[in-house]
């Protein structure tokens, strides 16, 4: 047979097919085609682990396993969402299904090519050339990505959009990812809206809702999102930006419900089960948690998309249930993620949390309070995030439910609330975590209360002619409470007025030292997952 191209002998192919016999006759028609190296396997699952550690340029995949939790589809997107299929790399999906809505999936997820059975070496042949002849076409924007020159790629895909040279539309959809990349939230949302004028494309308008979430516009995202899933209700990458949105809202009871129905369509993945399982944690469904978080562990503790926080979370579940073998496995498994980087700063956080959890069902009392005290010391940390903060909140909650005795937790509830209880928003988020303590609730949201009164006590400074005083009194709480709010107010203030401020210099420096420090870390929960946004394409793998 003659080979596809001449630099064929130097590919490599995976080959993922349950039938053994589909699989054999796919094997030997690549290698007619002169692919040099052959890799197979019978299961997604044994495909991902493969592919999270090398990289193949042709990859021929099934979409149904029977027998098997994850498909082909489910594969596909968890590759993109960890960024594991590099830009060279041709994807092809082989189904017995031609329906509309498996065409159009294809569509959304990207895919280099979709290959119906029966098939033959001719119409694989075809696809491939095709697919590979769009990596050519393509490659001076994919150098540019590879090489992080974003703002040329961007600009290249641009030029190609306006022309409407060959592939302008994958084209358009890698520019406004990229621009959405850099910041050009608006340029990239002007880019969605004309490929949506030129093609209703679901993606295109999920990509509008993406423009406006990253521009502040919630409330437009949010109707954009209730339009795009009226239209197309089983697209599950709307409900992940829709999850994310009702979640900076405080939605927490609205963002689960998302969730689940995104899990009901893609059932397998790793990243929204765990992202189930953590709104259904903080919104006091404990066992929908604690079966999200099992077996998320269960598909993809191996998988470089699973969150060792899911861990942490299932470990406190577990707690609660009594079942000490099980915070045991939490536990084992942590030191396993901390053997592999020992430097993780988050990880051993991590660890620590467990590790109290299982030294206090061992009884050992006086090592429980001092690993404690140990723990909370750390909340002064500029690498000390809301993550950590609702972990040791949640933490604090199930020791007061013991025999152990702090006499300092109402102290340390504070302290953690002063620093966190930036919005309304994480108020509520921290006051979750700490579900199930009336008392915690309350400091939580008094403390909430408390800092609001501080923004307000020094902006009457400001309004009454002393803007000096305004800031020097942010700055002062600022540096007391460690608190984002606060201290980005005090840089808000002083900018205002900096023609009226003597001390404009050296309170900029001190402000700007405390924004850096404690301001750049999170205030809400974490639900983008691989470094991609829900929606986005793959920029690098």
């Amino acid at each position: 047979m003659q080979p596809l191209d001449p630099m064929i002998h130097e590919c490599r192919a995976l080959i993922v097919d349950g039938n053994a016999t589909s699989r054999s006759t796919l094997i030997g028609m690549v290698r007619d085609f002169g692919v040099g190296t052959v890799v197979q396997t019978s299961r997604p699952v044994d495909a991902r682990r493969i592919l999270e550690n090398r990289t193949f340029d042709i990859v021929l995949c099934e979409q149904h396993f029977e027998g098997e939790a994850q498909g082909g589809q489910e594969l596909l997107d968890d590759l993109r969402r960890a960024q594991l299929l590099p830009f060279a790399t041709v994807f092809v999906m082989v189904t017995g299904e031609a329906s509309y809505a498996k065409v159009a999936e294809a569509a959304e997820s990207a895919l280099d090519s979709y290959l119906l059975k029966p098939h033959n070496a001719q119409m694989l042949g075809t696809r491939l050339v095709q697919a590979r002849h769009r990596k050519v076409v393509l490659g001076d924007i994919f150098t540019a990505i590879e090489e992080n020159r974003f703002e040329d790629a961007a600009s290249l895909c641009l030029e190609r959009f306006a022309r409407r040279g060959e592939y302008w539309l994958y084209a358009a959809r890698m520019g406004a990812e990229l621009m959405l990349r850099i910041g050009k939230h608006d340029a990239a949302r002007q880019l969605y809206e004309a490929v949506r004028a030129t093609r209703a494309l679901p993606w295109a308008k999920l990509g509008i809702a993406r423009a406006e979430v990253e521009s502040g516009a919630l409330l437009q995202a949010r109707r954009t999102l209730e339009s795009l899933i009226a239209d197309n209700p089983a697209y599950a990458d709307a409900y992940d930006v829709m999850g994310r949105v009702q979640v900076e809202n405080g939605d927490i009871t609205g963002a689960l419900e998302t969730y689940r129905r995104a899990c009901e369509i893609t059932p397998s993945s790793v990243s929204r089960l765990q992202k189930q399982g953590m709104l259904a944690f903080y919104g006091g469904n404990f066992e929908e948690a604690e079966r999200c978080f099992d077996r998320a562990t269960s598909i993809g503790i191996s998988s470089k998309m699973f969150d060792p926080q899911t861990l942490v979370l299932l470990s406190m579940v577990k707690f609660d249930r009594g079942d000490s073998r099980g915070v045991v496995r939490c536990h084992e498994n942590l030191g396993h993620f901390v053997e592999k980087q020992p430097d993780n700063q988050r990880l051993q956080r991590f660890l620590r949390i467990v590790t109290i959890l299982r030294t206090m069902q061992e009884r050992q009392v006086a090592k429980v309070v001092q690993m404690i005290k140990d723990a909370v010391a750390e909340h002064v940390e500029p690498s000390f995030d809301f993550e950590a903060a609702s972990n040791l909140m949640a933490l604090l909650t199930r020791i007061a439910r013991t025999e152990i005795q702090l006499p300092d937790a109402e102290i340390w509830v504070e302290q953690l609330a002063l620093r966190f209880c930036i919005s309304k928003a994480s108020t509520d988020l921290l006051a979750a975590a700490a579900h199930g303590s009336a008392g915690s609730d309350r400091i939580i949201r008094e403390t909430h209360t408390k800092v609001l009164g501080m923004a307000e006590q020094a902006l009457t400074h400001s309004v009454k002619g002393s803007p000096s005083v305004a800031v020097a009194t942010l700055i002062k709480q600022g540096e007391k409470t460690l608190n984002a709010k606060l201290i980005e107010l005090s840089l808000m203030v002083l900018n205002r007025h900096r023609d009226r401020i003597d001390l404009f210099e050296p309170m900029q420096a001190g402000a700007s030292a405390l924004r850096d420090r404690y301001c750049a870390q999170g205030t809400r929960l974490n639900l983008n997952e691989g470094g991609r946004s829900a929606g986005g394409m793959a920029l690098r793998a």
